[in-house]
């Protein structure tokens, strides 16, 4: 039987790749283990198997401890017993005896050839894992094997399985059993039963890698995309720029007759893609990705980075989009909040906002209606604009003049001063209230 446990793991090793040393490790702690379930469990046993003839010698443990620190004879033996058998033995050290090998039998044939199949089965699983963590944000292709949870449990081949979870695919999806099917692999996960491939068909990368896949342009570096949002199986879009100017970018991602963004949509389920021309700015960004509906006029607040996008009324359904679809993929897409209204409805909120800061500058720098409501049609809204800016930035300005710039800037800066004294005194305040407490 030794022999056998021999030329075994030199075949296993061979065949599979896995490193022999590991295997023997395996079947050593394995056959420890049914040694110590032999003489009692609280034995600690060591067993060491001859790498050529296949023996294996026993030795049994024992922490070496002071006599007042011995509790009992299973793993501890007491010091002067171990100077007995080797001088060198200190406390806290460990002597091993070695002791006759217990017959073991059909038990340990049984046992090592079950260490070896489970060991060759945790080491291919873990190179298939390390092969495809270095592909983890890649298209991968396979066979559907069978659905699992809801999920679907796709063979890539050479013993490697990925699965794509039921969140990770496309809604109303009929995959089949040996249907052929492409992913992308989002991630490696360790599990305790071994390193598992997470795939999906719904993440926007995976529009993106199948871009890529159908555009030679994109593989070629002339056209790269700079972004994608998607509602699965339903719509999506995605953003492009060429590098080239004899190239264009929205038209090569289309194909002749929209062949090539056909050809995406067929593998997405029939997923309704729009092509959208990138733009650095962020204003004719969102016109194209608001596409098709028209846009009237966009104000832009920089500090919330949201825009309020104004449509006429007959515009309006359709610049949202069935459920919001529309409006949320364009946010998504270009990374801004967007709040969709009709003419009527921006000019409200536009003289709300306006009689709002009217009010606030009358308030804050003691000035009349008229002065306050020039401030506002310039442009400005804080009084740090008006105490900080540049004097010259006023003199573009109807109704300005030296005096009165000085007069605003003195008053701006009386008003925060004020306002800064006041918050030092609240704060000093709160420090007295919690010293006395």
């Amino acid at each position: 039987m030794n022999k056998e446990i021999v030329m075994a793991v030199e075949a296993v090793s061979g065949a599979k790749g896995v490193d022999a040393g590991v295997i023997y490790e395996a079947i050593e702690a394995a056959l420890a283990a049914a040694v110590r379930r032999k003489l009692g469990e609280d034995t600690d046993i060591r067993i060491k198997i001859n790498r050529t003839s296949g023996d294996y010698t026993t030795y049994r443990r024992y922490l070496v401890v002071n006599e007042d620190d011995f509790t009992g004879p299973d793993r501890q033996m007491k010091l002067d017993d171990a100077l007995k058998l080797d001088s060198s033995m200190s406390a806290e050290a460990t002597l091993e005896q070695e002791i006759p090998n217990i017959p073991l039998g059909r038990v340990s044939a049984q046992t090592a050839r079950q260490v070896i199949l489970q060991k060759v089965r945790e080491a291919e699983r873990e190179q298939v894992a390390e092969h495809y963590r270095e592909r983890i944000g890649e298209l991968i292709t396979g066979v559907v094997k069978r659905y699992e949870k809801g999920g679907v449990v796709v063979e890539l081949g050479a013993n490697a399985e990925a699965v794509i979870p039921k969140e990770n695919l496309v809604p109303n999806e009929i995959l089949r059993k040996d249907d052929r099917v492409r992913a992308y692999l989002e991630d490696v996960r360790d599990d305790p039963k071994g390193p598992q491939l997470i795939a999906t068909r719904t993440s926007p990368e995976f529009l993106i890698e199948l871009f890529k896949l159908e555009v030679p342009e994109v593989g070629q570096g002339a056209i790269e995309i700079k972004g994608a949002a998607r509602d699965p199986g339903i719509r999506a879009k995605i953003a492009v720029k060429s590098y080239d100017a004899r190239v264009d970018p929205v038209g090569a991602c289309v194909g002749m007759r929209g062949s090539r963004v056909q050809t995406i949509s067929r593998e997405l389920n029939e997923e309704k893609i729009d092509v959208i021309l990138w733009d650095d700015e962020p204003i004719p960004f969102v016109i194209n990705a608001m596409a098709p509906a028209e846009i009237v006029h966009i104000v832009l607040d920089e500090e919330s980075h949201s825009m309020d996008i104004a449509v006429t009324e007959s515009k309006l359904a359709q610049a949202i989009g069935r459920g919001g679809q529309n409006v949320r993929l364009a946010s998504e897409l270009i990374g801004w909040t967007l709040n969709i209204m009709t003419e009527a409805q921006a000019a409200t909120k536009n003289s709300a906002e306006t009689e709002k800061l009217t009010q606030y500058f009358i308030a804050e720098l003691d000035i009349d209606e008229d002065l306050a409501d020039i401030l506002v049609e310039g442009g400005f809204s804080s009084i740090e604009e008006i105490a900080y800016l540049p004097a010259q930035e006023f003199l573009s300005i109807d109704g300005m003049d030296e005096e009165v710039i000085s007069a605003l800037r003195e008053r701006a800066r009386d008003s925060l001063l004020t306002k800064a004294i006041a918050e030092e005194e609240r704060d000093s305040g709160d420090e007295v209230i919690l010293t006395l407490n």
